[in-house]
């Protein structure tokens, strides 16, 4: 039986944030997950590309090409 706890890492222990479905020695894998945070990655910057970009009236008609499949 796999079971996923939440916790947190503390001077060298590991804080489980509830009891664990267990009662004797078990294998258990750790992983670490990155900060919630990046203070290093800017933030995205919405609409920059705003009116920049512009597609043709007929952008969903059928292609011409592609006729004989349609």
């Amino acid at each position: 039986m796999l079971t996923t706890i939440e916790g947190y890492y503390d001077k060298g222990q590991i804080i489980l944030k509830e009891e664990p479905p267990v009662h004797s020695k078990t294998g258990v894998i750790v992983t670490f997950l990155p900060e919630e945070k990046d203070p290093a990655k800017p933030k995205r910057i919405l609409g920059l590309l705003e009116g920049k970009i512009k597609i043709s009236d007929d952008f969903d008609e059928p292609l011409e090409d592609l006729k004989d499949y349609m």
